[in-house]
């Protein structure tokens, strides 16, 4: 992972290809992130750092659906043909897109063995924040990966 943490500026999709963009990342993958709040904990993403100016569209603005809930600050945006979330606008910082990293070519959430979660359900415009916790990946071809108990 880390000659990939100097990514600056890369290209990416929804799943079905139908949008496509190309975006420069504030600070390569080292802002690599989830959240704990209502709606990021069911999306299940892992989202790293983009200035606004820093994301164009490429192709299928036009198949973009936007989400808000609650405040309405966050605005998430997804594909309407194959319902995958490519990126929104955040409520922690509204000069940032969080763009999600299984969209960007060449890269998975699984190329990254720990991500922070961040405290969203009490969001830090809310006086909270921080994080919260983390997530760990091992692959299980990893000789140090624990085996699961299968005998019921």
């Amino acid at each position: 992972m880390s000659e990939t943490t100097t990514i600056t500026e890369t290209t990416g999709a929804c799943h079905c290809g139908a949008v496509r963009f190309r975006v420069r990342l504030s600070d390569g993958l080292n802002t690599a992130r989830r959240c704990n709040c209502s709606y990021c904990r069911m999306r299940g993403a892992v989202a790293v750092s983009a200035p606004l100016h820093g994301l164009t569209i490429t192709q299928g603005a036009d198949a973009l659906r936007l989400y808000t809930f609650n405040t309405g600050a966050a605005k998430h945006y997804f594909c309407r043909h194959c319902g995958i979330y490519t990126h929104h606008q955040r409520r922690s910082n509204p000069d940032e897109y969080g763009v999600n990293v299984a969209c960007l070519d060449g890269l998975s959430p699984f190329d990254f063995a720990h991500v922070a979660v961040m405290n969203g359900q009490t969001h830090p415009r809310d006086g909270g924040g921080g994080i919260a916790g983390w997530l760990h990946y091992r692959a299980a071809s990893d000789p140090l990966a624990p085996v699961p108990n299968t005998s019921g």
